[in-house]
């Protein structure tokens, strides 16, 4: 959403929420600060307008405008973790544990319904659209307990800034901006060229965009060296799951395409599991 500022006595704008967000983070803009947008009667000051509430309810560095120190005591919630500590690469792999566990089960189970293996490959509408069922199971997850498989492997769990659980509004506007501008429905190309724009936003916002723009923040408990194994040895299960059914049909198709690969696969067949016809 575009927004609309005062400062220093002049108007500034349209600037995104986004920017605005990472503006308030960094101590640019006090919560006084005079704003509007579309849809508003009258100027607000930041911290009176809805989109923003979240930003001021954790302190931080050089805000001009004082706030009273957070609760203390045993119960009080923990502090939030900087900007800057994102986790990138905790949640990379946990990101893909997720949807290589999917896909593992999601495969097998086609298999098991009967279901023609080599035209699911070969449709688009299949590929595209398959991981949209994990997405509808990750906002229940993330609603309800904070995390995922692969988040849990590695100790990581996702909160609103101010502690709280996701609501289930939340977590499907995070889920769905993941699914779209974070993988591109983890479909080749595409798929790649949003993890690496979604790197770089990550880099300059301190977290990634939908976390940004949702007001949410990653906690990591620290990570034990018997977690790693675990994730090792589930993530290695998870992927055999999918090649088991996938991998004879791609051979088959390679094979077509390099006759001298197919000459090998007759004499060394890597995968025993049946075919169906």
């Amino acid at each position: 959403m575009d927004i609309w500022i005062i400062q220093n006595g002049e108007k500034t704008g349209p600037i995104h929420d986004f920017e605005i967000r990472r503006k308030i983070e960094a101590g640019e803009l006090p919560a006084s600060t005079p704003a509007w947008h579309e849809g508003l009667p009258a100027w607000k000051p930041l911290v009176e307008i809805g989109l923003f509430e979240r930003e001021f309810d954790r302190p931080i560095e050089h805000r001009d405008t004082p706030y009273a120190a957070p609760e203390q005591g045993p119960d009080a919630p923990a502090e939030p973790i900087p900007p800057n500590q994102s986790f990138a690469i905790r949640r990379f792999w946990a990101r893909w544990f997720d949807l290589y566990l999917f896909a593992g089960i999601w495969w097998i189970a086609m298999y098991s319904s009967g279901r023609d293996i080599g035209a699911t490959l070969t449709s688009p509408w299949v590929i595209l659209l398959q991981y949209v069922p994990w997405f509808v199971l990750e906002t229940f997850l993330l609603h309800r307990f904070a995390t995922t498989p692969g988040k849990w492997l590695l100790g990581l769990t996702l909160v609103n800034n101010d502690g709280s659980l996701l609501s289930l509004g939340e977590a499907t506007r995070r889920s769905a901006r993941v699914l779209f501008i974070g993988l591109g429905f983890g479909w080749g190309l595409l798929a790649l060229i949003c993890q690496i724009m979604a790197y770089f936003n990550t880099k300059r916002l301190g977290r990634p965009l939908w976390d940004h723009a949702g007001g949410h923040r990653v906690t990591a408990a620290p990570l034990h060296p018997l977690r790693i194994v675990f994730y090792v040895i589930f993530l290695f299960t998870a992927l055999q799951l999918q090649m088991i059914v996938v991998a004879p049909y791609v051979m088959e198709n390679a094979a077509k395409t390099f006759p001298t690969l197919k000459e090998q696969l007759e004499k060394n067949p890597p995968w025993h599991l049946p075919r169906r016809h």
